[in-house]
């Protein structure tokens, strides 16, 4: 659904959770489900264990064209997985993502952010903030996280992109999903073989330990975390820098006193809140919710963009406010299923906003805002091209 402001959700989402906050919809794939649109309504249903993330379940909600000839072919991963068997898989990479886990990694981000913005500094104005920062950034620290080399990231992004966009062919999807795995066979295949010092690699050397080596197991955690792990963070840093472009008042804010961006960037996540895909669940009883009864065997689709402007928990929310107290929202989901990289993405924001405007004073835009090409048509909301001068 295309939005009438690049800055605000589709219209629809105000008008449903204002008359009819749990409602009855189709969807794109061909099925129907219940969308829920309100902020306490979201976050019940999303920690209620009788909902199931399971993909494979017949009606599920296929909110892309193809998921549903896709949904046995895509490796299995913790996102599509349910107690006990979520539990078991996201305790055992859990530590990778703590906070003690990632400080090893934030020298080397910082080092990623710097290089990027020298090579930005470098080339002058104007440069395509989506090729010289957005993208690479995530994509460095992804590769170093699963020890992927760097050069063969191209061919990940070019997956991305294509897995992502609602004008995919069937038949391109299925192509593109097929290749994507076969590398990253490929990839756990080596590492079983040489288990490397990487996430991957010290999964595959502690699970054999212990006797739960799953291959499979490993080719939907790499999946999973090359899938969710760049495009999201990427378009969060194009899209938040572009806020802030508009806003030159906030960035004023965090020049002069940087302890204000880890709250700068939980609002440009409650703001944008870029992607809705991971909050499709099937009920697997009866559930009152409201007034409603969704059935057992009905879809539901929790929507954390309309429950990130929901003003009876946000005050004026479609306004860009660095100072408010936004950590509550849903932007990395809510419950069992909650983002596993949330620490990370935070960790990487905050160092990008950190960097960027302290180093690049006086950094605009170099388009108007009406020429900037949005993502209207790809399940992970961002830009095209950003590009920006000083």
């Amino acid at each position: 659904m295309k939005r009438s402001c690049p800055f605000a959700p589709p219209p629809e989402y105000a008008r449903l959770r204002g008359e009819q906050p749990i409602a009855r919809v189709s969807t794109v794939g061909g099925n129907t489900a219940w969308v829920v649109t309100r902020y306490e309504d979201v976050r019940k249903i999303l920690s209620d264990p009788r909902v199931s993330s399971d993909h494979r379940h017949e009606n599920y909600p296929q909110i892309m064209p193809g998921l549903r000839e896709m949904r046995h072919d895509v490796p299995r991963s913790m996102i599509g997985m349910d107690a006990p068997d979520h539990t078991a898989a996201r305790r055992a990479v859990l530590p990778e993502f703590t906070v003690k886990g990632l400080k090893p990694l934030k020298p080397r981000i910082q080092q990623i952010v710097d290089d990027c913005v020298q090579g930005m500094l470098a080339a002058g104005g104007p440069v395509d903030l989506v090729r010289a920062l957005s993208f690479p950034v995530p994509a460095r620290v992804i590769c170093e996280l699963l020890g992927i080399p760097y050069a063969d990231f191209d061919f990940f992004e070019r997956c991305t992109v294509v897995l992502a966009s609602r004008t995919t062919t069937d038949e391109e999807r299925m192509r593109t999903l097929t290749d994507l795995c076969g590398l990253l066979d490929e990839l756990v295949t080596s590492k079983e073989k040489d288990p490397t010092d990487d996430l991957l690699g010290r999964q595959i050397a502690k699970r054999r330990a212990e006797g739960t080596l799953d291959h499979d197991a490993m080719v939907g955690l790499a999946f999973l975390l090359v899938l969710a792990g760049h495009e999201t963070t990427a378009s969060m840093i194009s899209l938040g820098t572009l806020a802030l472009l508009e806003n030159p008042a906030e960035i004023e804010k965090i020049v002069a006193d940087p302890r204000r961006i880890p709250a700068a960037v939980e609002e440009m996540l409650r703001f944008f809140t870029i992607s809705d895909i991971i909050t499709s669940r099937t009920a697997m009883e009866d559930i009152e919710l409201g007034d409603v009864v969704i059935r057992a065997g009905e879809g539901v689709i929790a929507l954390g963009y309309a429950a990130n402007r929901d003003p009876e928990v946000f005050a004026d929310p479609d306004e860009f406010d660095i100072s408010r107290e936004a950590r509550r929202h849903m932007a990395f989901g809510f419950g069992a299923h909650k983002c596993l990289g949330k620490t990370l993405a935070r960790m990487e924001l905050a160092v990008v906003f950190d960097t960027l405007f302290r180093r690049i004073p006086g950094i605009r835009l170099a388009a108007p805002l009406d020429e900037i090409a949005f993502k209207d048509e790809a399940s992970i909301y961002g830009v095209h091209e950003l590009p920006v001068t000083w």
